[in-house]
């Protein structure tokens, strides 16, 4: 761990079931340093393993599992693969805005998307202001990545902004859609922190074994965090 990390105060949860894998139980580890509720600390607790929810800013704690494993990007060195290319290519026709607050057209998309993807998790059944605590740090500001089709809203990718790194904090999409608009979105945040002059995108976690959070090693120029350091 980072010396300046090494003596953080930290509270623990009760162990509950998993929300990814369903024979674990999962617990966190909740970082109550107020001094580090900010752009300079969450971006030191970020390359330490943590990540937010709301104000809350927590890294994995299971008994006996080690399945989530946090993952970035070094933007300055990613290369699309061969179908990342294909996509951008398909979807060259899309318009793209970032703005620093949500398009209103979003809680359809976001309850469809909650209905389809993700109705064993936590955030079914999809609510607006369960939504609105989620995201919204009072201490973290974060742009909105909106992808257009002409007029019609097909995606909104959160996107936590730091000084050197941006955090891909969550995305939500039409998921009758035909292409891959979550690989499109992580696409899109990559060239956008790339445009700013930062260094990472951290994805979050990687979870080997489940499926719907697998995906994250497919982008080139990614590390792990592995025992406290990061690995390419």
């Amino acid at each position: 761990m980072n010396p300046e990390l090494q003596h953080i105060r930290v509270g623990f949860t009760k162990s509950h079931p998993c929300s990814y894998l369903a024979d674990r139980q999962e617990r966190v580890a909740v970082a109550l340093d107020s001094e580090l509720l900010n752009i300079n600390g969450y971006e030191l607790l970020l390359a330490n393993g943590f990540r937010r929810s709301g104000d809350t800013i927590y890294r994995p704690h299971c008994d006996g599992c080690q399945k989530c494993v946090a993952i970035r990007i070094d933007v300055e060195q990613f290369t699309p693969s061969k179908s990342q290319k294909r996509l951008l290519n398909k979807a060259a026709q899309y318009s793209y805005k970032v703005t620093d607050s949500i398009d209103e057209r979003w809680f359809d998309i976001y309850k469809r998307y909650i209905e389809a993807r993700h109705a064993n998790g936590s955030m079914f059944p999809p609510n607006k202001d369960d939504f609105t605590k989620f995201i919204h740090s009072s201490t973290i500001p974060s742009s909105f990545l909106h992808i257009f089709d002409e007029q019609k809203l097909l995606s909104i990718a959160v996107t936590d902004q730091l000084g050197n790194a941006n955090s891909a904090f969550y995305t939500f999409y039409d998921p009758e859609h035909p292409m891959s608009l979550g690989t499109l979105s992580v696409l899109r945040q990559i060239q956008y922190t790339r445009s700013q002059g930062k260094k990472w995108l951290y994805l979050g976690y990687q979870i080997d074994d489940c499926p719907a959070m697998n995906y994250k090693v497919r982008f080139d120029s990614h590390q792990k965090l592995v025992n406290q350091r990061w690995q390419g």
